[in-house]
């Protein structure tokens, strides 16, 4: 669960006790973003025998996907793992919000990839956010390329050719988060093609389920058909309202469908989180001691210690 309780720090009060407690805001946001920003007062997180490649996936629209894979990536990224986002959705949302400018001319992008045109080290863009966080991003022209896919050979594995071991391998890439667009088309299916894993975001809100069936139902097709290894490795629970009894509902709901492959975190519902990508930031970097980033890098931390799955 996120933690929820703001640490207390140790001020002067204006009784002039050196030793009093005092509990505000800023000092508890403040405490929190610090322990956020510089994280080597915690365990390291383990770097995995090989790129994990996950996509974020579930046609549903609005239910965290873009904000689920930016913020668990910048959040990996600051504990010092490499991570790339690759931005499959035409609206280049992930984009924006790590920070790339996706409207200038010339841009090469995952568009160019798909069709051949550029190869992955020509695509990729570091994130002004860290060191450590990448993107291939999307434009505009994505939103043609279900149609131009269509026609070119080995239409379902473009992307999976794009995001070969040896490309991934040059960069030294530990996470690679494909961000889905909001349906079950072509775009979607090359991302399942490419990953191993798929993290499907769920928001408790009502009908959260709705959608996900068949979204599970084509995982299963891709499985039987294009990609054996794929495999629902994670769920996460987004826009959390601990004041309404229907949050936990949905939270018990979800649990007793998944099992454990629900993490423990759960993602609160939170307008920073909201306002972050309209500044072209992450929560992570827009503000570090809310609750929304709080939740984020106990999520990526949950998400790396669980390690990647057992091949099928």
């Amino acid at each position: 669960m996120p933690r929820n309780q703001p640490h207390v720090s140790r001020e002067t009060s204006h009784a002039g006790d050196p030793g009093a407690f005092v509990d505000t805001p800023i000092a508890a946001a403040a405490a929190r973003a610090s322990e956020i920003l510089t994280p080597g007062g915690t365990p390291p997180l383990p770097h995995p025998p090989q790129p994990r490649i996950l996509t974020v996936a579930n046609q549903k629209g609005g239910v965290g996907k873009t904000t689920t894979a930016v913020n668990l990536a910048a959040a990996l990224a600051i504990h010092g793992l490499r991570v790339l986002v690759v931005d499959l959705d035409p609206q280049g949302n992930a984009s924006t919000a790590l920070g790339i400018d996706h409207r200038q001319p010339g841009l090469v992008s995952v568009y160019e990839l798909l069709l051949g045109d550029a190869d992955l080290a020509s695509a990729i863009k570091q994130s002004p956010a860290h060191e450590n966080l990448y993107c291939v991003p999307a434009t505009l022209d994505l939103a043609g390329a279900e149609i131009e896919l269509v026609s070119l050979v080995a239409r379902e594995n473009r992307l999976r050719n794009a995001l070969s071991r040896d490309a991934l391998a040059q960069f030294g890439f530990d996470y690679v988060f494909i961000d889905c667009p909001p349906s079950l088309g072509l775009l979607t299916v090359n991302a399942m093609v490419a990953a191993r894993e798929v993290l499907i975001p769920i928001q408790c809100e009502y009908y959260a389920l709705e959608g996900v069936s068949q979204l599970l139902r084509n995982i299963e097709l891709v499985q039987a058909h294009l990609n054996r290894e794929l495999q629902v490795s994670t769920v996460l629970l987004t826009m959390y309202d601990g004041r309404t009894k229907l949050a936990d509902q949905v939270a018990e709901e979800v649990r007793r469908h998944f099992g454990d492959k629900v993490l423990k975190t759960i993602v609160p519902r939170s307008v920073k989180v909201s306002e972050a990508p309209g500044f072209g930031m992450t929560i992570i970097d827009y503000d570090p001691g809310s609750r929304g980033a709080m939740s984020y890098v106990d999520a990526a931390r949950e998400l790396a210690m669980a390690g990647a799955p057992a091949a099928r």
